[in-house]
């Protein structure tokens, strides 16, 4: 249903692919940005990038379930992080590579910016997945 490409005459992403493709006919599910909020909106991790991570990749989670489907499924994300420091992107993507993401692995863009959506809001990770056939109706 997936394939993931590692194109060999770049360099080897190290938790990441190159693109991913999917056949036609397959059902995709478009996610908005997951972002750290709690279920009654309350900022997660007032600055703390790690935390804020965490918390997102667990409102992924569910957006996903809600969807019918999972991380394993995810073809494609983009991580944005409000900062301009290495360091900290690199804190975030070890939150993304523990969180299963990286089974695939999928194909993504980790992205520092100069602020996002909510005061106070550290990450934000949109993606696309696959809805398995065992999941539709």
């Amino acid at each position: 249903m997936i394939r993931r490409i590692t194109a060999s005459a770049l360099f080897p992403p190290p938790t990441y692919s190159h693109a991913c493709v999917v056949e036609a006919g397959t059902k995709l599910a478009f996610l908005a940005g997951s972002v750290p909020l709690d279920a009654e909106g309350r900022l997660v991790g007032e600055g703390d990038p790690v935390r804020q991570a965490e918390q997102v990749i667990a409102n992924l989670e569910e957006q996903l379930r809600a969807a019918g489907s999972d991380l394993a499924h995810v073809l494609s994300t983009d991580v944005y992080v409000v900062s301009g420091e290495t360091a900290v992107l690199s804190a975030v993507w070890e939150v993304v590579e523990a969180s299963g993401l990286s089974v695939g692995p999928h194909a993504s863009t980790l992205i520092g910016v100069a602020c996002l959506g909510y005061a106070g809001q550290l990450v934000e990770i949109t993606a696309t997945a696959v809805v398995p056939e065992e999941a539709r109706p």
